[in-house]
């Protein structure tokens, strides 16, 4: 079994070492063999000097790519068709891997016997005090879709997605507009449509959330990003949204009537399928109006 790390990165030269370091770690102790692939995306500082330092020593097979900056979702797009490995996992310069992360993902897929339906293997993320960044799945080793999850199953929070390469490399991030940014979910949906997820109640990473980083910059994300998020919402509400629980219901129709008002959209109902979904959001749509004016 082979994986494939995949790093997006922009001026977080030093901050780099501590992944390596943990990918490092996980080496001494897994069976499977590992390709760390990252994406400089139009760094100034002097990351390629710190990833050649690195790679002199052997350790781990590093490569190394460059681009102008286009934004994380590029990198990793550019960076999925270099893959050699079984196994794909996309790692933030940000994040790091637990002591064992390596191990347990190779033991827990050896776990599922039919792999042909799955993209990917879900795990759990811990803070850097040990804290899970949102909560347990409701039992170990079970099959899910990802909008199922968080839609339906009251799973909350960042987890660790290890991808099935062969299926991962069908898929891209799809970006809108010259837009640097869109959320995973809407590459995640797209594969729900086909494939399943296996979740396990298992950490295999460690995230420290960066001042500069996408989470705590929601905001600006959302008003530098509207297009993608206006495609992603608006393909959910064309989804079945039967058992789907209310306030993830609210949630849904609030922020699409947000992005269709921040990329000024006409006619949204027409996009909208489902004759209480259309009233909903034609109920809510001037206060949601109102709302975004003034956050906007």
């Amino acid at each position: 079994m082979k994986i494939s790390i995949l790093t997006p990165t922009f001026n977080r030269g030093k901050l780099l070492k501590r992944l390596y370091d943990s990918i490092k770690n996980n080496i001494t102790t897994c069976k499977c063999s590992v390709e760390w692939l990252i994406m400089d995306d139009g760094s100034t500082d002097d990351t390629k000097k710190i990833i050649e330092k690195y790679k002199e020593e052997q350790i781990v097979d590093i490569r190394y790519y460059y681009q102008e900056n286009k934004g994380k979702m590029e990198a990793i797009n550019n960076l999925v068709p270099k893959v050699k490995g079984d196994y794909i996992v996309e790692c933030d310069s940000d994040d790091y891997f637990t002591n064992n992360a390596l191990s347990i993902i190779e033991d827990s897929i050896k776990e599922v016997n039919n792999k042909n339906d799955i993209y990917a293997f879900v795990f759990l993320k811990y803070d850097q005090d040990g804290n899970n960044m949102g909560n347990n799945f409701k039992e170990d080793k079970y099959k899910s879709k990802m909008f199922d999850l968080y839609f339906k199953e009251n799973v909350y929070g960042e987890k660790a997605l290890v991808f099935n390469s062969e299926i991962r490399k069908k898929y891209k991030y799809e970006l809108e507009n010259g837009e640097k940014f869109v959320t995973e979910a809407r590459l995640h949906h797209k594969m729900d449509l086909k494939y399943d997820v296996e979740c396990f109640n298992k950490p295999i990473m460690i995230c420290e959330y960066k001042k500069d980083g996408y989470t705590i910059n929601i905001q600006k994300i959302y008003k530098e990003n509207p297009f993608g998020y206006y495609e992603y919402f608006k393909e959910i509400l064309n989804l079945n949204l039967k058992n789907v629980k209310f306030k993830k219901l609210m949630y849904i129709y609030k922020h699409y009537i947000l992005f269709s008002v921040l990329t000024k959209k006409k006619n949204i109902l027409k996009n909208v399928k489902g004759l209480k979904n259309k009233i909903a959001i034609a109920i809510l749509f001037l206060p949601g109006k109102i709302m975004t004016k003034k956050r906007f």
